[in-house]
Protein backbone atom coordinates (compact mmCIF):
# COMPACT_ATOMS: atom_id res chain seq x y z
CA UNK A 1 0.00 0.00 0.00
CA UNK A 2 1.50 3.24 -1.03
CA UNK A 3 2.50 5.77 1.64
CA UNK A 4 0.51 9.12 1.68
CA UNK A 5 2.26 12.28 3.11
CA UNK A 6 0.73 14.42 5.52
CA UNK A 7 -0.66 17.24 4.52
CA UNK A 8 0.78 20.30 5.90
CA UNK A 9 -1.43 22.52 8.88
CA UNK A 10 -1.21 26.11 8.37
CA UNK A 11 -0.97 27.97 11.28
CA UNK A 12 -2.17 31.28 11.74
CA UNK A 13 1.14 33.93 12.18
CA UNK A 14 0.94 35.54 15.60
CA UNK A 15 0.65 38.76 15.28
CA UNK A 16 2.80 40.32 18.85
CA UNK A 17 3.80 44.22 19.62
CA UNK A 18 3.16 47.55 21.24
CA UNK A 19 0.19 50.17 21.09
CA UNK A 20 0.79 53.08 22.86
CA UNK A 21 -2.21 54.96 23.31
CA UNK A 22 -1.48 58.59 23.38
CA UNK A 23 -3.34 62.17 23.41
CA UNK A 24 -4.63 65.07 25.19
CA UNK A 25 -5.54 64.81 29.36
CA UNK A 26 -8.85 63.16 29.57
CA UNK A 27 -9.74 62.16 26.01
CA UNK A 28 -10.44 58.90 26.95
CA UNK A 29 -7.12 56.70 26.78
CA UNK A 30 -7.73 55.10 30.42
CA UNK A 31 -11.75 54.48 29.41
CA UNK A 32 -10.47 52.87 25.80
CA UNK A 33 -8.05 50.20 27.44
CA UNK A 34 -10.25 49.03 29.81
CA UNK A 35 -13.01 48.34 27.25
CA UNK A 36 -10.36 46.54 24.99
CA UNK A 37 -9.43 44.73 27.96
CA UNK A 38 -13.38 43.79 29.24
CA UNK A 39 -12.08 45.05 32.95
CA UNK A 40 -10.51 47.60 34.35
CA UNK A 41 -7.30 47.85 35.09
CA UNK A 42 -6.87 51.58 34.71
CA UNK A 43 -8.93 54.18 37.05
CA UNK A 44 -11.24 56.58 35.61
CA UNK A 45 -11.72 60.36 36.45
CA UNK A 46 -13.08 63.29 34.30
CA UNK A 47 -9.87 65.24 36.37
CA UNK A 48 -7.14 66.53 33.70
CA UNK A 49 -3.67 63.86 34.64
CA UNK A 50 -5.49 61.03 36.41
CA UNK A 51 -2.66 58.78 34.38
CA UNK A 52 0.67 59.42 35.43
CA UNK A 53 2.46 56.57 35.29
CA UNK A 54 2.29 54.05 32.07
CA UNK A 55 -0.07 51.19 32.13
CA UNK A 56 0.35 48.12 30.16
CA UNK A 57 -2.99 46.16 29.30
CA UNK A 58 -2.03 42.88 27.33
CA UNK A 59 -4.54 41.17 25.26
CA UNK A 60 -4.41 37.47 23.91
CA UNK A 61 -6.73 36.40 21.42
CA UNK A 62 -5.89 33.68 18.46
CA UNK A 63 -4.25 36.11 16.59
CA UNK A 64 -1.39 37.29 19.36
CA UNK A 65 -0.84 39.71 21.47
CA UNK A 66 -1.59 43.24 21.57
CA UNK A 67 -0.14 45.12 24.74
CA UNK A 68 -1.45 48.52 25.16
CA UNK A 69 0.23 51.03 26.83
CA UNK A 70 -2.20 53.39 28.37
CA UNK A 71 0.03 56.76 29.07
CA UNK A 72 -0.53 59.83 31.21
CA UNK A 73 -2.02 63.16 29.00
CA UNK A 74 0.00 65.12 26.67
CA UNK A 75 0.83 68.27 28.68
CA UNK A 76 3.67 70.88 28.90
CA UNK A 77 5.35 70.08 32.47
CA UNK A 78 5.60 72.53 35.38
CA UNK A 79 6.53 70.30 37.98
CA UNK A 80 9.31 67.18 38.63
CA UNK A 81 5.53 65.46 38.46
CA UNK A 82 4.70 66.05 35.21
CA UNK A 83 7.68 65.90 33.51
CA UNK A 84 8.21 62.51 34.91
CA UNK A 85 4.90 61.58 33.62
CA UNK A 86 5.71 63.06 29.84
CA UNK A 87 9.18 60.86 29.98
CA UNK A 88 6.26 57.64 30.13
CA UNK A 89 4.94 59.19 27.24
CA UNK A 90 8.52 60.29 25.09
CA UNK A 91 9.69 55.99 26.27
CA UNK A 92 6.14 54.78 25.28
CA UNK A 93 6.21 56.55 21.97
CA UNK A 94 9.93 55.17 21.67
CA UNK A 95 9.13 51.55 22.37
CA UNK A 96 5.70 51.32 20.25
CA UNK A 97 5.36 49.64 17.09
CA UNK A 98 1.82 51.27 16.66
CA UNK A 99 0.76 54.74 18.16
CA UNK A 100 -3.05 55.75 18.57
CA UNK A 101 -3.69 59.41 18.85
CA UNK A 102 -7.25 59.71 20.73
CA UNK A 103 -9.10 62.69 20.24
CA UNK A 104 -12.09 64.16 22.22
CA UNK A 105 -14.81 64.97 19.55
CA UNK A 106 -16.77 67.08 21.93
CA UNK A 107 -13.81 69.51 22.66
CA UNK A 108 -12.39 72.17 20.19
CA UNK A 109 -8.93 72.20 18.61
CA UNK A 110 -6.78 74.32 20.55
CA UNK A 111 -2.96 75.08 21.79
CA UNK A 112 -3.30 71.96 23.76
CA UNK A 113 -3.64 69.93 20.18
CA UNK A 114 -0.91 71.91 18.55
CA UNK A 115 1.70 70.51 21.48
CA UNK A 116 0.44 66.75 21.13
CA UNK A 117 0.61 66.86 17.00
CA UNK A 118 4.08 68.59 17.78
CA UNK A 119 5.15 65.68 19.78
CA UNK A 120 4.07 63.23 17.42
CA UNK A 121 5.92 64.95 14.52
CA UNK A 122 9.26 63.89 16.03
CA UNK A 123 8.16 59.83 15.16
CA UNK A 124 8.44 57.87 12.08
CA UNK A 125 5.90 54.71 13.83
CA UNK A 126 2.78 54.18 12.20
CA UNK A 127 -0.07 56.06 13.60
CA UNK A 128 -3.89 55.74 13.89
CA UNK A 129 -6.16 58.42 15.04
CA UNK A 130 -9.09 58.13 16.94
CA UNK A 131 -11.66 60.07 17.14
CA UNK A 132 -13.43 59.72 20.54
CA UNK A 133 -16.92 60.17 22.29
CA UNK A 134 -18.69 59.98 19.05
CA UNK A 135 -22.05 58.31 20.94
CA UNK A 136 -22.71 61.87 21.93
CA UNK A 137 -21.66 63.99 18.52
CA UNK A 138 -24.24 64.56 15.76
CA UNK A 139 -22.52 62.32 13.27
CA UNK A 140 -22.05 65.79 10.47
CA UNK A 141 -19.82 67.10 13.32
CA UNK A 142 -16.90 64.20 12.40
CA UNK A 143 -16.71 64.93 8.67
CA UNK A 144 -14.75 68.62 9.31
CA UNK A 145 -12.68 66.68 12.27
CA UNK A 146 -11.32 64.02 9.82
CA UNK A 147 -11.01 66.96 7.26
CA UNK A 148 -9.28 69.27 10.17
CA UNK A 149 -6.50 65.89 10.96
CA UNK A 150 -6.01 64.04 7.59
CA UNK A 151 -3.14 65.99 6.59
CA UNK A 152 -1.74 67.49 9.85
CA UNK A 153 0.19 64.13 9.98
CA UNK A 154 0.39 60.69 7.63
CA UNK A 155 -2.45 58.59 9.84
CA UNK A 156 -2.67 55.41 8.77
CA UNK A 157 -6.10 54.91 9.34
CA UNK A 158 -8.81 57.51 11.05
CA UNK A 159 -11.27 55.85 13.11
CA UNK A 160 -14.45 57.33 14.93
CA UNK A 161 -14.93 55.62 18.20
CA UNK A 162 -16.83 55.54 20.90
CA UNK A 163 -14.27 54.16 23.87
CA UNK A 164 -17.34 54.41 27.03
CA UNK A 165 -19.76 52.39 24.48
CA UNK A 166 -17.52 50.37 22.98
CA UNK A 167 -18.56 51.80 19.42
CA UNK A 168 -15.79 50.40 16.31
CA UNK A 169 -13.19 48.95 18.82
CA UNK A 170 -13.93 45.71 17.27
CA UNK A 171 -12.60 47.28 14.33
CA UNK A 172 -9.92 49.14 15.85
CA UNK A 173 -8.51 45.81 16.86
CA UNK A 174 -8.96 43.95 13.61
CA UNK A 175 -6.85 46.66 11.57
CA UNK A 176 -4.13 46.76 14.61
CA UNK A 177 -3.45 43.61 13.81
CA UNK A 178 -2.41 44.52 10.61
CA UNK A 179 0.32 46.70 11.32
CA UNK A 180 2.00 44.38 14.08
CA UNK A 181 4.91 42.03 13.01
CA UNK A 182 5.12 38.77 13.50
CA UNK A 183 6.56 37.63 16.79
CA UNK A 184 6.46 35.40 20.46
CA UNK A 185 4.13 36.18 22.90
CA UNK A 186 5.88 38.73 25.49
CA UNK A 187 3.46 37.73 28.24
CA UNK A 188 1.59 34.46 29.19
CA UNK A 189 -1.85 33.68 27.82
CA UNK A 190 -3.40 35.17 31.48
CA UNK A 191 -1.71 38.08 31.82
CA UNK A 192 -3.41 41.29 31.43
CA UNK A 193 -1.45 44.17 32.94
CA UNK A 194 1.89 44.38 34.73
CA UNK A 195 1.05 46.56 37.21
CA UNK A 196 1.46 45.15 41.29
CA UNK A 197 -1.21 44.61 43.49
CA UNK A 198 -0.27 47.35 45.37
CA UNK A 199 -0.24 50.10 42.71
CA UNK A 200 -3.68 48.70 41.92
CA UNK A 201 -4.86 49.58 45.31
CA UNK A 202 -3.16 53.00 45.57
CA UNK A 203 -4.76 53.95 42.04
CA UNK A 204 -8.28 52.62 43.27
CA UNK A 205 -8.07 55.09 46.57
CA UNK A 206 -6.92 57.77 44.44
CA UNK A 207 -9.63 57.78 41.94
CA UNK A 208 -12.53 57.72 45.11
CA UNK A 209 -10.56 60.82 46.46
CA UNK A 210 -10.97 62.32 42.38
CA UNK A 211 -14.24 61.50 42.72
CA UNK A 212 -15.09 64.00 45.46
CA UNK A 213 -12.36 66.88 45.27
CA UNK A 214 -12.49 69.78 42.91
CA UNK A 215 -10.43 72.59 41.54
CA UNK A 216 -6.43 72.29 42.29
CA UNK A 217 -7.02 69.23 45.04
CA UNK A 218 -6.67 66.70 42.05
CA UNK A 219 -3.27 67.57 41.00
CA UNK A 220 -1.98 68.07 44.47
CA UNK A 221 -3.07 64.72 45.56
CA UNK A 222 -1.04 60.90 45.61
CA UNK A 223 -1.70 57.55 47.90
CA UNK A 224 0.91 55.32 48.90
CA UNK A 225 0.17 51.79 50.16
CA UNK A 226 2.17 51.62 53.38
CA UNK A 227 1.44 47.86 54.40
CA UNK A 228 -0.84 45.30 52.89
CA UNK A 229 -0.86 42.09 55.69
CA UNK A 230 -3.53 39.20 55.30
CA UNK A 231 -4.53 38.68 59.03
CA UNK A 232 -6.41 35.37 59.32
CA UNK A 233 -10.10 36.04 60.67
CA UNK A 234 -11.63 38.97 61.43
CA UNK A 235 -11.58 38.49 65.36
CA UNK A 236 -7.84 37.89 65.22
CA UNK A 237 -7.22 41.32 62.91
CA UNK A 238 -9.32 43.46 65.91
CA UNK A 239 -7.12 42.99 68.59
CA UNK A 240 -4.06 43.75 66.50
CA UNK A 241 -5.63 46.55 65.48
CA UNK A 242 -6.19 48.00 68.68
CA UNK A 243 -2.66 47.03 69.64
CA UNK A 244 -1.49 49.24 66.65
CA UNK A 245 -3.89 52.44 66.72
CA UNK A 246 -2.84 52.72 70.73
CA UNK A 247 0.80 52.27 69.73
CA UNK A 248 0.70 54.80 66.62
CA UNK A 249 -1.06 57.25 69.18
CA UNK A 250 1.43 57.35 71.39
CA UNK A 251 4.04 57.78 69.07
CA UNK A 252 1.85 60.89 67.34
CA UNK A 253 4.17 63.60 68.75
CA UNK A 254 7.17 62.65 68.22
CA UNK A 255 6.06 61.74 64.42
CA UNK A 256 5.29 65.48 63.12
CA UNK A 257 7.07 67.86 62.05
CA UNK A 258 6.01 71.43 60.86
CA UNK A 259 5.46 70.53 56.89
CA UNK A 260 4.29 67.15 57.75
CA UNK A 261 1.07 66.46 59.66
CA UNK A 262 -0.98 63.57 59.12
CA UNK A 263 -4.81 62.51 59.75
CA UNK A 264 -6.11 59.16 59.92
CA UNK A 265 -9.66 57.68 59.29
CA UNK A 266 -9.69 53.81 60.09
CA UNK A 267 -12.66 52.62 57.66
CA UNK A 268 -15.27 51.03 58.95
CA UNK A 269 -15.55 47.32 59.24
CA UNK A 270 -18.63 45.47 57.44
CA UNK A 271 -21.38 44.66 60.11
CA UNK A 272 -22.12 41.33 60.87
CA UNK A 273 -26.32 40.87 60.02
CA UNK A 274 -27.44 42.49 57.13
CA UNK A 275 -29.69 44.57 59.23
CA UNK A 276 -26.45 46.39 60.69
CA UNK A 277 -24.88 46.63 57.63
CA UNK A 278 -27.73 48.27 56.03
CA UNK A 279 -28.05 51.07 58.86
CA UNK A 280 -23.80 51.48 58.27
CA UNK A 281 -24.50 52.44 54.61
CA UNK A 282 -27.29 55.30 55.65
CA UNK A 283 -24.83 56.58 58.19
CA UNK A 284 -26.64 55.30 61.05
CA UNK A 285 -24.97 55.47 64.36
CA UNK A 286 -22.33 52.08 64.90
CA UNK A 287 -20.77 51.86 67.80
CA UNK A 288 -18.17 53.77 68.88
CA UNK A 289 -18.44 56.40 65.85
CA UNK A 290 -19.86 59.59 67.72
CA UNK A 291 -19.27 62.98 66.68
CA UNK A 292 -16.39 64.45 66.11
CA UNK A 293 -14.56 67.48 64.42
CA UNK A 294 -11.53 67.76 62.14
CA UNK A 295 -9.42 68.12 65.13
CA UNK A 296 -10.30 64.97 66.75
CA UNK A 297 -9.68 63.29 63.22
CA UNK A 298 -6.58 65.05 63.03
CA UNK A 299 -5.56 63.53 66.03
CA UNK A 300 -5.82 59.44 64.47
CA UNK A 301 -9.62 58.89 65.73
CA UNK A 302 -11.18 55.84 64.49
CA UNK A 303 -14.03 56.76 62.32
CA UNK A 304 -16.92 54.60 62.02
CA UNK A 305 -15.21 51.15 63.80
CA UNK A 306 -17.99 48.74 64.29
CA UNK A 307 -17.65 46.96 68.01
CA UNK A 308 -16.99 43.42 68.48
CA UNK A 309 -20.43 43.06 70.09
CA UNK A 310 -22.43 43.36 66.84
CA UNK A 311 -20.41 40.19 65.12
CA UNK A 312 -21.24 36.71 65.42
CA UNK A 313 -18.65 34.28 65.56
CA UNK A 314 -18.86 32.94 62.23
CA UNK A 315 -18.32 36.79 60.71
CA UNK A 316 -15.29 36.88 62.43
CA UNK A 317 -13.75 34.10 61.34
CA UNK A 318 -13.98 35.23 57.49
CA UNK A 319 -10.36 36.19 56.18
CA UNK A 320 -8.99 39.99 56.32
CA UNK A 321 -6.69 42.01 54.66
CA UNK A 322 -5.25 45.26 56.38
CA UNK A 323 -3.77 47.68 54.06
CA UNK A 324 -2.83 51.43 55.37
CA UNK A 325 -2.22 53.91 52.86
CA UNK A 326 -1.30 57.55 53.18
CA UNK A 327 -2.76 60.27 50.97
CA UNK A 328 -0.69 62.72 50.43
CA UNK A 329 -1.28 66.82 49.93
CA UNK A 330 0.71 69.91 49.87
CA UNK A 331 -1.44 72.13 52.59
CA UNK A 332 -3.06 72.25 55.48
CA UNK A 333 -6.03 73.28 53.83
CA UNK A 334 -6.41 70.72 51.43
CA UNK A 335 -6.17 67.57 54.36
CA UNK A 336 -8.72 69.26 55.98
CA UNK A 337 -10.97 69.58 53.06
CA UNK A 338 -10.47 65.62 52.44
CA UNK A 339 -11.11 64.98 56.03
CA UNK A 340 -14.75 66.76 55.61
CA UNK A 341 -16.34 68.05 58.08
CA UNK A 342 -16.48 65.27 61.41
CA UNK A 343 -14.27 63.19 59.18
CA UNK A 344 -17.26 62.52 56.58
CA UNK A 345 -15.42 62.65 53.64
CA UNK A 346 -12.20 60.59 54.60
CA UNK A 347 -14.72 58.04 56.08
CA UNK A 348 -17.01 58.49 52.13
CA UNK A 349 -13.93 58.10 50.66
CA UNK A 350 -12.52 54.84 52.72
CA UNK A 351 -15.96 53.21 52.34
CA UNK A 352 -16.04 53.52 48.24
CA UNK A 353 -12.13 52.23 47.90
CA UNK A 354 -13.31 49.55 50.49
CA UNK A 355 -16.18 48.16 48.98
CA UNK A 356 -13.84 47.67 45.63
CA UNK A 357 -10.98 46.74 47.12
CA UNK A 358 -13.21 43.98 48.47
CA UNK A 359 -14.50 42.60 45.20
CA UNK A 360 -10.84 42.51 43.94
CA UNK A 361 -9.08 40.79 46.84
CA UNK A 362 -11.96 38.62 47.51
CA UNK A 363 -11.78 39.22 51.42
CA UNK A 364 -13.00 41.21 53.84
CA UNK A 365 -10.91 44.73 54.49
CA UNK A 366 -9.79 47.02 56.87
CA UNK A 367 -8.81 50.35 55.29
CA UNK A 368 -6.64 52.48 57.60
CA UNK A 369 -6.62 56.12 55.20
CA UNK A 370 -3.92 58.91 56.59
CA UNK A 371 -3.74 62.46 55.18
CA UNK A 372 -0.33 63.85 55.19
CA UNK A 373 0.78 67.08 54.17
CA UNK A 374 3.84 67.19 52.68
CA UNK A 375 4.66 70.56 51.08
CA UNK A 376 5.79 70.43 47.18
CA UNK A 377 5.67 66.89 47.01
CA UNK A 378 5.12 67.06 43.37
CA UNK A 379 9.17 68.40 42.48
CA UNK A 380 9.93 65.98 45.59
CA UNK A 381 12.65 62.91 44.52
CA UNK A 382 11.45 61.20 47.79
CA UNK A 383 7.97 60.77 47.39
CA UNK A 384 8.19 60.80 43.49
CA UNK A 385 10.07 57.61 43.94
CA UNK A 386 7.87 56.20 46.87
CA UNK A 387 5.11 56.77 44.53
CA UNK A 388 6.60 55.29 41.65
CA UNK A 389 8.06 52.00 43.15
CA UNK A 390 4.81 50.55 43.63
CA UNK A 391 3.59 49.87 40.09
Amino acid sequence: MPRTKKKAVLKHPTKVGYVALVGRPNSGKSTLINTLLGQKIAIISDKPQTTRISILGIKTTEKGQIIFIDNPGIHKPLHSLNKRMMNFVYSSLETSDLICLLIDATERYGHGDEFVLETLKKVTTPLFLLINKVDIVRKDNILPIIDKYKDLLPFKEIIPISALKGINVDVLEELIYEYLPEAEKVFSDDEISDQSERFLLSEIIREKVLNHVEKELPFVTAVYIEKIEKRGTEGQARGELQHENGAARAEEGEERTEVETEASAGEEQQAATPEASEEQEKGAGSAGAGPRDEEEVAKGEEVGEVSAEVESPKKRRLPMTYIRATIFVEKDNHRKIIIGRHGSLIKTIGTEARREIQDILETKVYLDLQVRVREKWRDSPDVLDLIEGQK
